[in-house]
């Protein structure tokens, strides 16, 4: 059986039995209003915590100044090459960690180490030719009434090399036509051993195809084994033949190309023989020149000329001495930085340019905050102020720093096309001026990376 519960008539109602409620007293509702006591406490206490923290934010917003226009920034290092030539070994990856004087990238340095050798050897015999200038000058004083018979006998000499260069010229020459002779036979050769190999590569593709029909007719028992033998001897005969004749081919080859290395050679020879003549005659007039001016009183003056200018000769080529160091050492790319790399733009086998970027390497100490704050804020901003910096990438740290640096203009007057507020329409805007924070001691286990999005907040100054 259901019992059931009447809800009590509202104010002014019949109670169903024609009688109508009185209304409630003024006691009575305001107890029934009244909140209970914890109701009002814990109201008071949330109250009192939002005075407390909204006048700790309200004092600490007017007491600073904030953006979230900021990131974390470095002076990042572009790794460039000082010469052009060509990547032999590039010695780290991207993200890489590098100290400070490691190699990092070793270009090709063999026409670099072929110019210092020369170098050196051009500074060490212009550096003797000194020398014995230095010691003629001495030497000339006493030597000067003998030198009219050496002078005399300077001359024969010179006369019998140059002789002797011509001979070497003629036999050079000769040398020369015989190897281009030898460089036509070399070549009929070669056309000879090449024609041999088609033959070859033909005879070999039926011997295969007759090994391979033979294997299948002794397989169905229409041929004996004896024939398969046999077929078998002619393939490999076939492959021997093909593969001597390619042999002959290269061989052929490599003769045309030594053919060709002496001929090259022995026209070296001719033009240095040739040039042997020309110093010869140039020997010869100077022996005369000093024959007749064996007695003149300025010789030991111009044997102190030749001196002076062998010196300074010397000097000239130590300066090229010392470039073609710097040369050789710019194959060797070294860090400058303790930091990662960022990007690489380069791998092996590539021609680098002189300028060229290679690397880029963010440093791993030296890391600042770049903070744009609108030009309305810089009023109460001062160099060395106190920075709060929270760093989205770790939510409820905070790091702290100081100002370093004021831009002294405005992003828009860096830009690639400032605006030119003389003409049109003026629009105000406002711009932003970079501000330089600097970390200070940020936690070892937070590290901050190059474009980390961060929030700044600057300390008012008066």
């Amino acid at each position: 059986m259901e019992t059931r519960t009447e809800a009590p008539p509202r104010t002014g109602q019949s109670d169903g039995r024609g009688a109508a409620t009185p209304p409630p007293s003024e006691p009575a509702k305001k107890a029934r209003k009244a909140p209970p006591l914890w109701v009002l406490v814990i109201g008071g206490i949330v109250v009192i915590a939002i005075l407390i923290f909204g006048i700790q934010w309200l004092a600490y917003a007017l007491g600073h100044e904030s953006t979230d226009d900021a990131k974390v920034d470095g002076n990042t290092v572009a790794i460039t090459s000082k010469i052009s030539e060509r990547v032999a070994k590039v010695l780290v990856d991207t993200n890489q960690e590098v100290r400070r004087g490691q190699v990092l990238i070793q270009l090709d340095d063999q026409d670099e180490r072929t110019r210092l050798a020369q170098a050196t050897a051009a500074r060490n015999a212009t550096a003797a030719q000194g020398t014995a200038a230095q010691q003629n000058v001495q030497l000339t004083i006493a030597q000067q009434n003998a030198q009219d018979q050496q002078g005399t006998g300077g001359i024969t000499s010179a006369e019998s090399q140059l002789k002797n260069a011509q001979a070497q010229y003629d036999a050079a020459q000769q040398q020369a036509k015989a190897a281009y002779a030898a460089i036509a036979q070399a070549q009929a050769q070669l056309k000879q051993a090449a024609a041999q190999v088609p033959s070859a590569r033909e005879t070999l593709v039926k011997a295969n195809a007759d090994l391979a029909r033979t294997a299948s007719l002794v397989r169905t028992g229409d041929e004996p084994e004896s024939q398969l033998d046999a077929d078998r001897a002619s393939q490999a005969s076939a492959q021997a033949n093909y593969q001597a004749a390619l042999d002959n081919e290269n061989a052929a080859e490599t003769a045309v190309t030594q053919a060709q290395a002496r001929y090259v050679a022995s026209l070296a020879s001719a033009n240095a023989a040739q040039a042997g003549i020309g110093a010869q005659e140039g020997q010869i007039t100077t022996a005369q020149g000093h024959l007749s001016e064996s007695d003149t009183p300025y010789r030991v003056s111009a044997e102190r000329a030749q001196a002076a200018a062998a010196n300074a000769q010397t000097k000239s080529l130590d300066a090229q001495l010392r470039t073609a160091q710097d040369q050789l050492s710019y194959t060797v790319i070294r860090s400058p930085i303790d930091g990662y790399v960022g990007s690489k733009n380069i791998e092996i086998g590539a021609t680098v340019a002189p300028g060229q970027s290679l690397l880029d390497l963010i440093p791993q100490t030296g890391l600042y905050i770049t903070a744009n704050y609108k030009e309305t804020q810089l009023g109460s901003i001062k160099v060395g102020a106190p920075v709060d910096i929270e760093v989205d990438a770790y939510k409820g740290v905070k790091f702290h720093g100081h100002v370093e640096s004021i831009a002294p203009a405005s992003q828009n007057t860096f830009s690639l096309v400032p605006a030119q507020n003389a003409t049109g329409n003026f629009v105000k805007v406002t711009q932003r001026i970079p501000i330089r924070i600097l970390v200070d001691d940020p936690p070892a286990d937070k590290p901050l990376r190059v474009g980390m999005s961060v929030t700044a907040s600057v300390a008012k100054q008066k």
